[in-house]
């Protein structure tokens, strides 16, 4: 990925390539549809989903993957298997999606839920 200081999100995903930047605003757009109390901010020079100053949802493009990183490595933990099931090599603050990902609006909408019940 490139070096450059963003000034935006959009700055950010149109500065990708179209499978990166679009898959990963489809991963926002389906995130921020569900739950429209969150925002879209550019944190750390990439986009992340807040909910006040709480760190929801983190979405970035590397070289071929995409990650995709709840913000807990406990939500990450807990679902492990399911993605580790799904084909997904994860981490342990995030996961791998490859860059043309069929969006799973399940599976995202059961991350951000887990996120935001342990902020609660």
């Amino acid at each position: 990925m490139s070096s450059n200081k963003f000034s935006s999100v959009e700055d950010y995903l149109s500065s990708l390539d179209s499978k990166r930047g679009d898959t990963l605003r489809d991963v926002i757009d389906v995130i921020l549809e569900e739950f429209p109390d969150l925002d879209c901010k550019l944190a750390w020079n990439v986009p992340q989903i807040c909910r006040g100053s709480d760190y929801v949802f983190g979405v970035s493009a590397l070289k071929s993957h995409l990650a995709l990183a709840p913000w807990s490595a406990k939500v990450v933990e807990d679902f492990k298997v399911r993605l580790e099931s799904e084909g997904y090599v994860v981490k342990k603050n995030l996961f791998q999606i490859p860059v043309n990902w069929k969006i799973d609006e399940k599976l995202l909408s059961d991350l951000v839920m887990a996120r935001l019940a342990e902020l609660d």
